[in-house]
């Protein structure tokens, strides 16, 4: 029909754009926190692209459902305001009749959040692990920012660099000074690097430097010169091995676990397309509009039953993870918004009831 294709193609246009605006707007945020913890030293400035990135796809089926839900809703909605519903109503077209085009444009988005939430947001979240792992382990000194201090993860010791070439890995007018046992011994070089030897070892090798330890005006205090002085600063961790977390554990782990953890979160990642149907199907009782009133009431009633739907999941799978419910109560949340949309659905194809009226009238019909 053609309200069919003009409906599908208004969906599509106005879900690009919430979904940019959506994206931009988490993207932000998530990079400002990032660039504060890197300006801080905490996460390395190379890193702060690729974790936005892991950050994004392990979040992007959330996006999606929230993509559809607001885009059915901004449309029916201008449809409603519009007087186009009143017109089409009056041409025979059902409220009903709306939602096998709103499903057709839901079920190809449903379909993409199920591949991303079982298979994609896993690996995004175990690779981001890995990465953050990797960067934690590197090498001390090519961590260090010229003309900053950095303290050593094991607290003992303080670097600083005037200058460092992270190409050739040498720095140069180096400060160290190390705190070990309570002697404190200080270090200037004018030219150091970073060596891994082959039992894995990792060496501070620094040269044309003078050596100060112990405590000044004491009879132990040492002072010396030399041309080669190194300084072992652990050995080469391994990297992160398999995933650990429920939310990095691939699915087809989680299906063959008899655990409460990874059955709540396989039945998490499962609801995920489920509820991207059954939010598009809910939007569009929500979405009615009465243009007399001039108000937009709808818009405060469908964000609440969505935060009620998101809140009643992860209270479930919070459950169920405590193995203080069966799995299959995660179907519960699905039946009730499901159940509200049929009600909500079959009122608004009464429009001139009282919504009071509308449940006496069922209640009388049931008995």
């Amino acid at each position: 029909m053609v309200f069919h294709k003009s409906l599908t193609r208004e969906l599509t246009f106005t879900a690009v754009g919430v979904f940019v605006v959506l994206l931009a707007i988490l993207l932000s945020t998530q990079a400002i926190n990032l660039l504060g913890r890197a300006a801080e030293g905490r996460v390395a400035n190379e890193a702060v692209a690729a974790l936005i990135g892991f950050w994004a796809l392990g979040l992007f089926p959330l996006l999606l459902i929230l993509t559809v839900f607001v885009s059915t809703l901004v449309v029916l909605t201008r449809v409603w305001r519009d007087h186009e519903m009143a017109v089409w109503l009056s041409a025979g077209v059902s409220l009903r009749n709306w939602t096998w085009p709103i499903q057709r444009f839901a079920l190809p988005l449903a379909l993409l959040v199920a591949v991303v939430s079982l298979y994609v947001g896993p690996w995004a979240q175990q690779r981001s692990k890995q990465y953050a792992e990797i960067l934690k382990q590197r090498e001390e000194l090519s961590a260090i920012a010229p003309g900053i201090f950095k303290e050593s993860k094991a607290a003992n010791r303080i670097y600083f660099v005037e200058n460092y070439s992270g190409e050739r890995g040498a720095a140069s007018n180096i400060f160290v000074q190390d705190i070990t046992e309570g002697r404190v011994a200080t270090v200037l070089a004018r030219a150091g690097k970073v060596e891994t030897k082959e039992n894995g070892e990792r060496v501070l090798v620094l040269e044309n430097g003078r050596r100060y330890a112990g405590e000044p005006g004491s009879k132990d205090y040492e002072e010396a010169d030399f041309e080669r002085f190194t300084v072992s600063i652990g050995e080469q961790q391994p990297l992160i091995g398999p995933a650990t977390n429920r939310q990095a554990l691939p699915t087809a782990l989680l299906w063959a676990s008899n655990r409460a953890e990874d059955k709540a979160e396989l039945a998490w990642r499962l609801s995920m397309p489920l509820s991207c149907l059954i939010l598009a199907f809910l939007a569009v009782p929500l979405s009615y509009f009465n243009p007399r009133s001039g108000h937009t009431y709808n818009l405060v009633f469908a964000l609440l039953a969505y935060f009620l739907y998101q809140n009643g999941l992860t209270l479930t799978r919070n459950w169920i993870s405590q193995d203080r419910i069966p799995v299959l109560a995660i179907l519960l949340p699905h039946a009730l918004m499901a159940g509200l949309g049929l009600l909500l659905m079959a009122y608004r194809s009464r429009p001139s009831m009282r919504f009071g009226q509308f449940l006496m009238r069922g209640l009388r019909s049931k008995a």
